[in-house]
C-alpha cells in the first residue's frame, strides 16, 4: 500500500468553541495516519518500538485551505518521500467529500535510540521505506526564521502531555500555543503552521516560552536551561478577509 488513506468524520471532541477541527488533533490525525502506514510498509512497532527505537517527528508544515469542521466527512492520505541520510518525509492531504485539498502538510521524521536518546541510522536497522511521488506534493518544511525576545512566561510539562515515547508529544504544542496566543488572533482562520522540535521536553521540564506577534502571525519559542526545545510560526488571516 503505497499510498495510505482513511476517511474520518469530525468528532465534537475533535473541535473548538467555532466547531473546527483544534490543531492539536489535526496533528494526531496525521500522526495516527501515518504511524498505521509505516506498520503496512514494515516499519511499524515491530521493527521500531520492540527492537528499543522510537519514531520522532522532527519539522513539520501545514498548508491550510479551510480548516473541517464538526460533522463533516474527510479523507486522510499521506505517503512517504525519498528518505534523506537519517530522515523520512512524509507528505499528508486532508479532503473534503469531492476530492478538493483542506489541507496540505509535509513532516520529517527520525529514528531514536531509547537508551541513548540519540539518532539511529535506519539502515543499521533494515528499516527502509519506499518513496511515492504522486505530484501533491508540497514543500518539506522549513525552520521558521523569526527568533522572539518578548517573554511570555513558563511551563512545566504535566503527566498528562506525555507519550509512549517518554517525552511531551508534539501534538500537545499545539494546545500549548493556542493557549497563549492572543485570542483576537486565535479566532481567526489559519493559513499556515511550522514546527521545529529541537529537544525533548520531558516530564517536569521547566518550560521558559518567549513569543512575537505581528498583524497576522504568531511565533513561540521554548527553552529550557538555556536551550531550544521548539519553535512554532503561525499565519492568520488578515483582519480583513
Amino acid at each position: 500500500m503505497d499510498i495510505f488513506e482513511r476517511n474520518y468524520r469530525i468528532a465534537y471532541s475533535d473541535t473548538d468553541l467555532k466547531q473546527r477541527l483544534r490543531l492539536s488533533r489535526l496533528f494526531t490525525l496525521l500522526q495516527e495516519a501515518a504511524t498505521d502506514h509505516a506498520a503496512l510498509l514494515g516499519a511499524g512497532s515491530d521493527k521500531t518500538l520492540d527492537r528499543g527505537l522510537l519514531w520522532i517527528v522532527t519539522l513539520q508544515e501545514a498548508i491550510v485551505h479551510r480548516m473541517p469542521a464538526y460533522g463533516e466527512s474527510v479523507r486522510i492520505v499521506t505517503w512517504p518521500g525519498k528518505i534523506r541520510h537519517l530522515l523520512f518525509p512524509r507528505f499528508y492531504r486532508i479532503e473534503d467529500e469531492t476530492g478538493g485539498a483542506l489541507i496540505e502538510a509535509s513532516s520529517l521524521w527520525a529514528l531514536m535510540d531509547r537508551e541513548t536518546r540519540k539518532a539511529a541510522f535506519p539502515e543499521r536497522h533494515g528499516i527502509n521505506v519506499p518513496p511515492v511521488v504522486t505530484g501533491n506534493e508540497i514543500s518539506l518544511p522549513s525552520v521558521p526564521r523569526t527568533q522572539p525576545a518578548e517573554s511570555t512566561g513558563t511551563f512545566t510539562v504535566p503527566y498528562s502531555y506525555i507519550d509512549q515515547n517518554g517525552h511531551m508529544n508534539n501534538t500537545r504544542y499545539f494546545d500549548l500555543a493556542e493557549d497563549v496566543m492572543p485570542a483576537e488572533l486565535r479566532a481567526r482562520p489559519l493559513c499556515r503552521v511550522q514546527t521545529e522540535y529541537s529537544r525533548e521536553a520531558i516530564l517536569g521540564t521547566e518550560i521558559t516560552l518567549k513569543s512575537e506577534r505581528d498583524a497576522d502571525s504568531f511565533l513561540l519559542v521554548g527553552e529550557s536551561e538555556g536551550l531550544k526545545l521548539f519553535k512554532l510560526a503561525f499565519t492568520y488571516a488578515s483582519e480583513q478577509n
